[in-house]
């Protein structure tokens, strides 16, 4: 292949006319040749240059294109983490709180039930006060009946234990009702 040196240093030989026709043209044809060559090689290397920047261009665009997915999942999978860790700390949240009622119920039902017993306690007191004050009574009647009649017949029992009176609380209890 000829260079743009060669051409320039090629020297003709001298005829009596001047340079030889035949090796000029043989030297020109062969420039033009290789010229010709070079001229298609060009033509295939910008066409081939063109082919790779259209596919260049095109994996750009597919770069970007799966960049922008890429980012779009990394967003998406930000998100829906962040709104599961919402999600469970509100659940969390509501679980402490209905804990929280749980354990306040429970107290106020205990609190209910001791003020209950408490209640029981002193109505079975404030009963069992009101029953020994009618016992009590009871008995003086009973004693001051007897005090009165003086000549009632004792019976054999009562002359045993003088102090102890023969009564039937559960009567008593019975008749209150």
């Amino acid at each position: 292949m000829i260079s743009p040196l060669s051409i320039k240093k090629q020297e003709f030989n001298n005829s009596f006319r001047g340079f030889d026709k035949e090796e000029v043209e043989a030297f020109l044809e062969k420039l033009a040749d290789d010229f010709e060559e070079l001229q298609q090689e060009n033509e295939s290397i910008k066409r081939q240059l063109d082919d790779a920047n259209l596919r260049l261009s095109e994996f750009a665009r597919i770069e970007k294109s799966l960049q922008d997915t890429l980012l779009k999942a990394q967003e998406s999978s930000t998100k829906a983490i962040e709104s599961t860790k919402k999600q469970t700390s509100l659940m969390i949240k509501e679980a402490e709180i209905k804990a929280a009622q749980i354990i306040e119920k429970a107290k106020n039902y205990a609190e209910e039930i001791r003020n209950s017993v408490i209640n029981l306690r002193e109505e079975k007191d404030l009963i069992i006060a009101k029953l020994k004050a009618i016992v009590n009574s009871q008995a003086r009647l009973l004693d001051m009946r007897v005090a009165d009649a003086g000549e009632e017949i004792v019976s054999a029992r009562e002359i045993e234990n003088p102090n102890r009176l023969n009564i039937d609380i559960d009567k008593i209890v019975d008749h209150l009702q």
